[in-house]
């Protein structure tokens, strides 16, 4: 279902992803609505499908994970595993956060998190080096991240 937004709408996507905690009275007094006016439009972009949930936002260092990384895997034997298999396989593995099927030099792009380095090592060995269909795999350590606003 597509929508047409406009400038009030634009800012209460804005607003709710940067805290989708805030509730419809406080988001409408900043955006000069009623409560009611404001719940209504939030109501309204969740049933056209803009919201897709409500998430926390982990601190992975204060949680210990200290190391991400940015996987390229190249699968070895398409023919034979199947794309489903080896999300399925990767999906299990807790320390990938982020499973992302892409075009281009690799079939896909892992985010895995982890202790340290020697801890990435054992999950790269272990758990990543043998899910299906395997081949090349590149690895690009985060070294600082920089959370931009979206597109509107």
């Amino acid at each position: 279902m597509s929508i047409d937004l406009d400038d009030t709408d634009r800012a209460i996507i804005r607003a709710l992803a940067e805290d989708a905690t805030t509730n419809a009275g406080e988001l409408g007094r900043r955006l000069d609505l009623s409560q009611p006016a404001c719940w209504r439009r939030i109501q309204r972009l969740r049933e056209a499908g803009i919201f897709r949930g409500t998430r926390v936002d982990l601190d992975l260092d204060a949680l210990g994970f200290g190391v991400s990384v940015f996987l390229g895997i190249k699968l070895a034997t398409k023919g034979r595993v199947s794309l489903e298999d080896f999300e399925r396989a990767a999906a299990a593995i807790p320390e990938v956060q982020r499973i992302e099927h892409v075009l281009g030099l690799y079939d896909y792009r892992l985010r895995v998190v982890a202790r340290d380095l020697s801890d990435f090592e054992r999950v790269l060995r272990r758990r990543i080096m043998t899910l299906p269909g395997v081949g090349n795999v590149e690895a690009n350590v985060l070294l600082s991240e920089e959370r931009r606003p979206g597109p509107l």
